[in-house]
Formats: structure tokens, sequence, C-alpha cells
């Protein structure tokens, strides 16, 4: 536990946290405000429909939820990829396997504590996009009454659940691909062409990539059957190419576990002395 308290108080200092949690926050708050606009447009019936659906709730809680992984999984690999890589460049992890730490130990506790942080990030970005929502919700004379029902707020838990193991993966992701890059902003780059990459061949591919990792994060909280925003891997597909919700998980999962391992024997073969 030392060396992941230790972890966790670099990483709050660590300006990527931060600026990578204003992205979120600030996208997020940037698509309800282009949603609501467009809903405000007279020519624009079916917008104002879809916009009235986004902000009503109990179902604006799962929407929520979508729209931050579909915006975030693009920001939570390259987070990951960003700490992971830092350990490299800037020889951290050299410092520690020469004070005796083990490699796997200190690469996986590492690990622990970016997605910690990625996940609070998920808790207060939830928030705030709640808050936009309920504020869309008084701007379209939506009734606010759902916000209170038992059986969503029930709900809640299990899709926090979910969303939490989507992002602790898409963190995984990152982290594994900038410890085989072994640089900061390699890692970072190859982070970014992967996610773009996923969601081109998405479109020409869609019955494949679904059991890609951005893909299969998006399909853990919105499964077929709702509009995602943003997913990296699912954004071309049809709903039909999603996967089951329950499945996603399964994929997810097996995603973040290669993720890890990969991370923790590459680290324990690769050369990092001089």
């Amino acid at each position: 536990m030392r060396l992941f308290r230790a972890g966790l108080r670099k990483l709050v200092r660590r300006p990527a946290t931060w600026v990578t949690f204003l992205l979120l926050a600030g996208l997020l708050v940037l698509i309800f405000v282009a949603v609501i606009a467009s809903a405000k447009q007279p020519q624009e019936p079916q917008a104002a429909l879809a916009a009235r659906t986004v902000v009503t709730f109990p179902g604006a809680y799962r929407v929520v939820l979508s729209m931050i992984l579909g915006i975030g999984g693009l920001l939570a690999v390259t987070y990951g990829g960003a700490i992971a890589g830092s350990e490299w460049s800037w020889g951290t992890l050299k410092a520690a396997v020469a004070r005796g730490e083990s490699r796997t130990r200190y690469t996986l506790l590492g690990y622990a504590g970016v997605a910690t942080f990625a996940i609070l990030g998920l808790v207060a970005a939830f928030a705030i996009g709640v808050a936009c929502a309920a504020a869309g919700a008084s701007v379209l004379d939506v009734g606010l009454g759902g916000m209170g029902d038992a059986q969503a707020l029930g709900a809640l838990p299990e899709l926090f659940g979910r969303a939490a193991l989507a992002v602790a993966m898409n963190t995984a992701l990152g982290f594994a691909i900038a410890t085989i890059a072994g640089s900061q902003l390699a890692g970072i780059g190859v982070d970014i062409g992967v996610y773009f990459a996923e969601g081109i061949a998405s479109i020409f591919l869609p019955e494949v990539i679904k059991w890609f990792p951005f893909a299969a994060a998006s399909a853990v909280v919105s499964g077929g059957g709702d509009v995602t925003f943003g997913g990296g891997g699912s954004s071309g597909a049809g709903a039909g190419a999603s996967l089951d919700p329950n499945t996603a998980i399964v994929v997810v999962v097996a995603w973040l576990l290669g993720s890890l391992l990969l991370s923790a024997l590459w680290t324990e073969r690769a050369e990092i002395g001089g």
C-alpha cells in the first residue's frame, strides 16, 4: 500500500490528471449546450425531440454515462499512456528498480493509482452531466420528476460499476501501449492512433470491431439499443453490431486483464538499465 499511496500523491499533482478531467467536463458541457441549442431551433423538430429524450429523467442517467464513455474513451487511454510513458521517459521506473522494488508490483500498483483517478473523474463527470441534463430539462420545459425514480436510482450502482470497469479497461490499454512504446510521447501517439483506427474500421467491419476494446466499453452501459456519443469503436457501427451489455462485460474484462498482463510481462523483460 505504500507504493499505491505514493502513486496517488504523485498523480494528484500531475497536470495530466487535471487536464484530462477538465477536457472531459468541458466536452460534456459543450455537448449539452449544442443539444439544447439545436432543440430551440423551430425548423428542427427531430432535433428537439432527440434533445428532450436526452434530458428526460430517469433515462438521462444512462445517457450521461454513455456520453462519458463515448467521449472519455480517448481521454482515458491517453491518460493511462501519459502516466505509464512518463515512468520510462523520466527514469522513475529505473530508480524504483534500483532501490529494490519488484517490477511487476511497481507496474500494477502504478496502474491501480491511475485507474483510481480515472474512476474518480468518471464520478465527478457524471455529477456534472446530471446537472447539465437537469438544467437542459428546465430550459426545454421537461419535468424533473423522474430524477427521483426509485427503480432508476436503485440501478445506478450497477451502471456505475459497468462504467467504472470500462474506464479501467481503457486506462489499462493506454498503460500497456505506452509501456511497450517505452516513451510518453510515443505512447500517447500510438494510443490516439489505435482509438481512431478502431473507429474508422468499425464503419467497414462492424461485426468484427464490436469485439474490440472501445466498442465493447461503449456497449457495457449503452448496449445495442442506445445512441452513443463519440465512442471510438462504436461510432460507425449500427446498433445491431453492438455487443449485448453482459457479453461486453466479459470482453472488457478480457481486454483489461490482457493489458495488465502484457504491461507486467513487458516490464519484467525490458532492459531499463543504463
